[in-house]
């Protein structure tokens, strides 16, 4: 009988953002509304401790039943994940400030991390839609927070399209432990292959959602512009690196024919985000589209998975870069919570001399200009796509780089006149 690893030291990090998330909870209740700040300073605590966790987190292995894999995957996830939280926390911070409702707001983001932090690590479907749900259902409150008109529409749009879209990806598990006889990855045998393919469609919609991929990425313009800009920021970015790592952790481990699927939502995904971002005036729809045109090229490892060495570390170096880049550019927009349009950046320069340079730097890094992070992650995602045969793939992100030099610098001109 093989002895179970059930070490409990191995979930430091998401023992940390639980415990944080139940502490800060209950502290909330007690502290004054104009004094919230332990709360602010417990959850920055449980990222810090994580990040150190992980730090010494051990060789690669599999817990509780192999249903968890700690390995590179799972900890560069954790990371990232725990850092993009950081920095959005201190973004977080002079925008709701003595909010009635913030810590409930910390809270929130800590257990949708939570959630995205699962989903890295998660090695049975059955936790993967326990970590999914977790990345999910705290964010639809948080898309509403502000209870405005357009965060509540925003809210309302962003549940609905969710809860299809939780239903298709439960609909997936279930036809794959029918047909598979386990929920584990590395145990499902996949017989029939017309339901097992149609089961991981399910499961691939489902995380497509998560990410803002096409075609569930309609609910991103909206959650963007309608909710509050640190909320945007968070929700554009975070629950993207668990889903997105969860997705190469399926593909690479489960045994079915993904690459020319994946290939084509990537070109189609980086496509219609970067044309739908041409012509945006309003600068928080216009980094919706373009975290969209992010999605394809980084689903470009994804459908290298198997095909590649460049796939996983061009996937992780890229999620990285991606973090810190379009953060940055949120931070800029929530310094400015009155600047809506590109016109309103006119002359930012001049009067806000370190935010337009934060600005432009971020927007230039998102396009891939060196030596930006984006353009590494760039690089080794493109070698990865040529090495694994989607040469073509590599080709059409070259020219929508090329053209999404345009929008950004639609952005970028005004703010340096």
């Amino acid at each position: 009988m093989t002895m179970m690893d059930e070490d409990p030291f191995a979930l430091l990090p998401e023992i940390f953002l639980a415990l944080a998330a139940v502490l800060g909870l209950l502290l909330g209740s007690y502290l004054p509304r104009k004094r919230q700040w332990p709360v602010i300073a417990l959850a920055i605590f449980a990222c810090v401790a994580g990040i150190v966790a992980t730090v010494f987190a051990g060789p690669d292995r599999a817990v509780f039943g192999e249903s968890y894999r700690i390995d590179v995957l799972t900890n560069l996830g954790r990371y990232i994940i725990l850092g993009a939280l950081v920095f959005v926390i201190c973004i977080s911070v002079r925008h709701f400030r003595e909010h009635k409702r913030e810590s409930e707001l910390y809270v929130l983001m800590l257990l949708g991390s939570l959630g995205a932090v699962v989903m890295t690590g998660a090695n049975d479907l059955m936790l993967l839609v326990a970590g999914y749900l977790l990345a999910s259902i705290p964010l639809y409150a948080l898309a509403g927070f502000g209870k405005d008109d357009l965060g509540t529409e925003a809210a309302l749009k962003y549940y609905l399209l969710g809860a299809f879209s939780g239903i298709v990806l439960l609909a997936g598990v279930t036809l794959l432990f029918g047909v598979g006889g386990a929920t584990g990855y590395p145990d499902i045998e996949l017989a029939n292959g017309v339901i097992a393919a149609i089961g991981l469609v399910g499961v691939f919609a489902g995380l497509l959602f998560k990410i803002g991929g096409v075609p569930l990425h309609f609910w991103v313009p909206d959650i963007t512009e309608g909710a509050r800009p640190p909320v945007a920021a968070f929700v554009t970015t975070v629950p993207k690196i668990g889903a997105l790592i969860a997705m190469f952790r399926l593909v690479s481990l489960i045994p079915v024919q993904w690459p020319v699927l994946v290939a084509v939502i990537a070109a189609v995904t980086m496509t219609l985000g970067n044309f739908a971002a041409f012509f945006q005036d309003n600068v928080r729809r216009l980094l919706a589209y373009s975290t969209i045109s992010q999605v394809g090229y980084l689903l470009m490892a994804v459908a290298v998975a198997t095909r590649s060495d460049w796939a996983q570390p061009g996937l992780l170096v890229y999620l990285g870069a991606y973090a810190l880049t379009n953060l940055g550019a949120f931070a800029v927009v929530c310094a400015l919570p009155q600047a809506t349009r590109i016109s309103d950046y006119r002359g930012l320069f001049w009067t806000r001399p370190w935010l337009a340079i934060v600005l432009v730097v971020c927007l230039l890094g998102l396009v891939g200009t060196p030596p930006t992070p984006v353009f590494v992650g760039k690089l080794a995602v493109f070698t990865a796509a040529v090495d694994g045969g989607f040469t073509w793939l590599a080709v059409l992100a070259a020219i929508n780089t090329v053209a999404s030099v345009f929008y950004y610098l639609r952005w970028v001109t005004p703010t340096i006149k």
